[in-house]
């Protein structure tokens, strides 16, 4: 696996992409962070150090308003402005891409997938609705992503238990005992790496199963 950061520009500012490569990549894994946090949160983080081996070059996008260092992200047509704006430099590699993201990053991929020809969907933590909210459902983000879609939740977030979701086209892996960020419990089911792992194998089969 080689990295490198590469900077775009996009219409709603600068982006990074930081490339995880596979050295016989198969498709591209691009996912973004959500509005609470960069590309160092860990699932993305557990995302990157583990596909590449398994053929999947993984590009973890920052969008412009966190590039600009601002602490707020901005609003949704911006953020898929800004997505619109670096798909070319994803497609570059000539490989399938597969649009992802957590919280925030999920809701921009599922709505940007046809427009943009993604190969599939990763929604990290799909933030189903507000904390406490269950009617402000985003539902329909998910289940209009009209492409292959993987749900990864755990199972007490605040923005949607499993339980919580619609049935539709997507697949959906529970994180047992998981909060929105991933986190598990010091005496719950999992230890944390093994809650990662859970994340990593479900991924990766998932995309290697894809009809690309």
């Amino acid at each position: 696996m080689s990295t490198r950061t590469e900077s775009v520009d996009t219409p709603a500012g600068e982006a990074r992409i930081t490339w995880h490569t596979a050295r016989k990549a198969k498709l591209v894994l691009a996912a973004s962070h959500g509005a609470g946090g960069g590309i160092e949160a860990r699932d993305l983080r557990a995302l990157a150090d583990a596909l590449p081996a398994r053929g999947i070059t993984v590009a973890l996008v920052e969008q412009p308003w966190r590039v600009a260092g601002k602490k707020v992200a901005a609003a949704p047509k911006v953020l898929d402005e800004g997505w619109r704006g670096l798909w070319p430099a994803l497609a570059k590699p000539g490989l399938p891409v597969v649009a992802g993201g957590r919280s925030a990053g999920a809701r921009v991929a599922c709505r940007t997938a046809v427009e943009l020809g993604a190969a599939g969907v990763l929604a990290l933590a799909f933030p189903l609705h507000p904390p406490g909210r269950p009617e402000k459902s985003r539902a329909e983000e998910l289940t209009g992503a009209g492409r292959p879609t993987l749900v990864v939740q755990g199972g007490r977030d605040p923005f949607g238990r499993p339980e919580e979701f619609p049935a539709g086209d997507h697949a959906l892996v529970e994180v047992p005992g998981g909060d929105h960020g991933f986190a598990v419990p010091k005496k719950g089911d999992l230890t944390q790496d093994e809650a990662l792992a859970v994340i990593t194998e479900a991924v990766a089969e998932w995309l290697l199963a894809l009809p690309v």
